[in-house]
C-alpha cells in the first residue's frame, strides 16, 4: 500500500510516499481501507522530531474509511463495509490502517467521508478540553484562541449548542472572524490590530472570562492573566506562540486563583481516547446527524500533494480542517 513517512526528520520537503505492508488488524482492531485523512500539528511536530527514532512512523492520527475486517467479538456491529472515523496512533497518512475498535465513529449517512477525517482529533480535543478539563457550565464565558483554526471552529460549535456559553474568539483577519461569527461567535477580535485583553474586559464588564483556551502560550501570558476571571480556568493546549515564558510572577495565579492546565491528546492512552470517544459518540454525534454541528472543512489535498498540506497549514492559512483524499 501507499503511505507516508519521512526520509529524515526535518521540513516538509523530508515526507515521502513509500510503499508499506497493509497492517494486521490485531486482537481487537478493525482494517480499515482509509478514505481520508487529515492535517494536524502533531502531524508537523513529528515529521521536525530530531529524536524519533527508526523505523520512522507512517504520520496522521485520524481517518475515515470502511471496515475491511473486524477483530473484536465486543464490535459485532461494525461489520465489513460499515463506515468509520476515529483516532489511530499514526498511520492515517495510507491506503489502509489498523485502529482500536472501541475508537470507531460510524459515519452518518448524510455525511461525506472527507467531512468525517474532519472530526476526530479537532472535535475529540474541544470536548475534552471545554468539558473534562475546562468544566466549561452553561451560560459562562469562553476566550478561544485561534478560533479559526480546526479545534477553535469545533470548540465554537460545541460551547454555543451544547453549553450556550458566550464566546469569545481570536483570530488574524477580518475573512477568519466572519466564519467564526457565521459559526455562534459572540465577540470577534482581530488580535493583530486590536488589544484582546482590554476588549475582552470591556465585554465582560471587567470581570473576566471563565475559561481560556490558549493554542499561542508564551506571548500571550500577561494579556490571558489580565483577560481572566478569579477562579477562573485555563487550558493551554498549544504553544504557537513560543513555550518559554520570562520573568513570570506566580503570585498573579495565586492572587486570581487560577487553575492552569496543559494538556495534549495524542500522547493519551488507549484507554482515555476511547472512553473520551464514546462519551463522545454518545453526547456530541446526535447534533452531527441533525446537522447543528458541522464538521469544517477548508481545502482537501490528493495523498500525493501531502507536503503541499503541510505547509499550507504551516502558513495557517486554513479556516478548518485539511483533509488528505486517498485514491480508490
Amino acid at each position: 500500500m501507499k503511505a507516508v513517512s519521512i526520509k529524515n526528520p526535518g521540513g516538509s520537503e523530508a515526507l515521502e510516499i513509500q510503499e508499506k505492508p497493509i497492517p494486521e488488524a490485531k486482537e481487537g482492531q478493525l482494517l480499515v481501507k482509509v478514505k481520508a485523512s487529515a492535517i494536524n500539528r502533531t502531524d508537523i511536530m513529528t515529521r521536525e522530531n530530531k529524536q524519533l527514532s527508526k523505523p520512522y512512523p507512517i504520520l496522521g492520527v485520524e481517518v475515515a474509511g470502511v471496515v475491511i475486517e473486524n477483530n473484536n467479538v465486543n464490535h459485532k456491529e461494525l461489520v465489513p463495509g460499515t463506515r468509520v472515523a476515529g483516532l489511530v496512533n499514526h498511520g492515517g497518512y495510507a491506503e489502509y490502517v489498523a485502529m482500536p475498535s472501541d475508537r470507531a465513529i460510524i459515519i452518518p449517512d448524510n455525511m461525506s467521508d472527507e467531512e468525517a477525517a474532519a472530526i476526530p482529533e479537532v472535535f475529540l480535543t474541544a470536548y475534552q478540553t471545554l468539558y473534562w478539563l475546562g468544566n466549561l457550565k452553561p451560560e459562562e464565558t469562553v476566550l478561544i484562541h485561534a478560533g479559526a483554526s480546526g479545534v477553535g471552529t469545533a470548540v465554537i460549535q460545541l460551547a454555543k449548542k451544547m453549553t450556550k456559553a458566550q464566546v469569545i474568539v481570536t483570530a488574524g483577519s477580518d475573512e477568519k472572524l466572519q466564519f467564526c461569527k457565521e459559526l455562534g461567535a459572540d465577540k470577534l477580535i482581530n488580535y493583530k490590530e486590536e488589544e484582546f485583553d482590554q476588549i475582552v474586559l470591556d465585554y465582560t464588564k471587567q470581570k473576566g472570562v471563565d475559561l481560556i483556551l490558549d493554542f499561542i502560550g508564551a506571548s500571550y501570558w500577561k494579556k490571558n492573566f489580565n483577560s481572566i476571571k478569579t477562579d477562573g480556568r485555563w487550558i493551554v493546549i498549544g504553544v504557537l506562540g513560543g513555550a518559554i515564558v520570562e520573568n513570570v510572577n506566580l503570585g498573579m495565579l495565586l492572587q486570581k486563583r487560577i487553575t492552569l492546565k496543559g494538556t495534549l491528546l495524542t500522547p493519551r492512552s488507549d484507554e482515555y481516547k476511547a472512553q473520551l470517544t464514546n462519551e463522545f459518540i454518545e453526547n456530541v454525534m446526535p447534533y452531527f446527524e441533525k446537522k447543528l454541528i458541522k464538521p469544517i472543512v477548508d481545502t482537501i489535498f490528493m495523498l500525493e500533494d501531502v507536503a503541499k498540506a503541510h505547509r499550507y497549514m504551516e502558513e495557517s492559512k486554513n479556516t478548518g480542517k485539511i483533509i488528505l483524499k486517498i485514491k480508490e
